[in-house]
């Protein structure tokens, strides 16, 4: 039997509006919950050096946030505001009303280069094994030398063991970071000391899941898909996200005690051991996020219905 024909509908499953009045409700506490010590800083005109990076480096909107999608393949019944939202369209339901569902090939049209992509990415890093003797040393690479030079830290934190003791523990160690993203903020000192170089066009052959970055870059994906990401799985991506964030910086030259974290000390025995831990366990886990990325991707091109 042929496959069904990209922006086909097959079967699509239509939600109540009172369960779906439901699902969007506990969606954007989920996000409220996740988001609220950075709106807490925010609103006191205050910088987060942890969290600030969610909503910058990555296109982050709380308004996106909350904003629930259940992915193509499904109709919402009763929903009239979102014929209005970009890529949904009206569809009728089985019992004569009307309801809003994503229009996939309209979706197809305008990112379909984009989900062709993600999914490509994201199948073969999963299908890659993880590399965990990094040691979050990516952090320590975007400082080295900073004093030396005259620059300042990228970062309005102390630094853990001063200019001297961050500079020794990169002279002390092999740098083996394959993440582009990380590796282009190096520092001119820095570049030269990492024994890989990864780069944007070799950036699909190079990721692999014991990255944190990598990891953290899943919720960048799912943000790209937009609408055709359910938001069971955004909500998933973005906290993941956040958690590798908070041990990326405890694990980081500077000194976040003023946030109540406790120095994940990688230039030691003990430190090392306590961070390969978590690569492995955000790997599984992020590897778990691919997998369903791929399926949102899939149920795109062929339409076979996603998971919310």
């Amino acid at each position: 039997m042929p496959a069904p024909a990209p922006g086909s509908v097959v079967s699509p499953v239509v939600v109540p509006a009172s369960e779906w009045h439901e699902r969007a409700a506990a969606h954007a506490a989920r996000a409220d919950t996740l988001t609220a010590t950075w709106r807490a800083a925010r609103d006191r005109g205050a910088k987060h050096a942890i969290e600030d990076f969610l909503f910058t480096y990555y296109p982050t909107r709380v308004g996106t946030l909350r904003r629930w999608h259940p992915g193509p393949g499904v109709v919402l019944a009763g929903a009239p505001e979102r014929a209005s939202w970009r890529w949904y369209r009206t569809v009728a339901t089985p019992d004569g009303g009307t309801g809003a569902a994503l229009d996939v090939a309209a979706f197809l049209a305008e990112r379909g280069d984009t989900v062709r992509y993600v999914r490509a990415l994201v199948d073969a890093t999963a299908a890659r094994p993880g590399t965990f003797g990094c040691f979050g040393l990516h952090e320590w690479a975007m400082v080295y030398r900073d004093a030396a030079a005259g620059r300042d830290h990228r970062h309005p934190l102390p630094l853990r063991l001063g200019d001297a003791g961050t500079d020794a523990v990169v002279e002390g160690h092999t740098i083996g970071c394959s993440h582009f993203d990380a590796y282009r903020f190096f520092t001119p000192e820095a570049r030269d000391a990492n024994r890989l170089r990864p780069t944007r066009e070799r950036q699909p052959a190079m990721e692999q899941p014991g990255c944190l970055h990598a990891n953290m870059d899943l919720y960048k994906w799912a943000l790209k898909l937009g609408p055709a990401v359910p938001g069971d799985l955004l909500l998933d991506a973005f906290e993941l996200a956040r958690e590798i964030r908070w041990t990326d910086m405890a694990a980081s030259p500077y000194d976040v005690s003023s946030y109540g974290v406790e120095a994940l000390a990688i230039e030691t025995p003990e430190g090392k051991a306590e961070y390969v831990r978590r690569q492995r366990d955000y790997a599984a886990r992020s590897n778990d996020l691919r997998h369903r990325l791929v399926a949102v991707c899939d149920a795109l091109t062929g339409d076979r219905p996603a998971e919310g």
